[in-house]
């Protein structure tokens, strides 16, 4: 009986914070904020929901395959909401208002150092 309320608790869990996701995914304005809400909650209700059959099936291979797709999302997750995040920034896509990448100049100068370098033939 304790099991069965667990997982229909972790699975409203799971429910609620992908509906969060979901919702802030159609309503938030810019790819850095709908990026910002698919990944974060997106990844504890998947996660929830995951727990949900580990509870379920035990730490046998099913309970398993759980644990090892809660370790994936992880891993996958930040990296790729990451990725998105640097890809947005570099095509040039601007944040709303005063917000800012940190340290704006050094980044700019990062960028043409590394392209300086990069042209320059090296003495030896």
């Amino acid at each position: 009986m304790l099991h069965a309320w667990l997982e229909v608790a972790l699975i409203a869990v799971g429910v609620f914070f992908l509906t969060v996701g979901t919702i802030g995914l159609l309503r938030l304005p810019n790819v850095y904020n709908r990026m910002h809400a698919t990944s974060k909650p997106t990844t504890l209700g998947t996660a929830a929901i995951f727990l949900a059959g580990f509870v379920r099936f035990g730490p046998g291979s099913e309970g398993l395959t759980a644990l090892v797709g809660i370790l994936f999302l992880f891993l996958t997750v930040p990296t790729g909401a990451h990725m998105i995040a640097r890809s947005a920034e570099r095509i040039g896509i601007p944040f709303l208002g005063s917000v800012t990448w940190p340290d704006a100049s050094a980044l700019a100068r990062d960028r043409r150092d590394t392209a300086e370098s990069a042209e320059a033939p090296e003495d030896e």
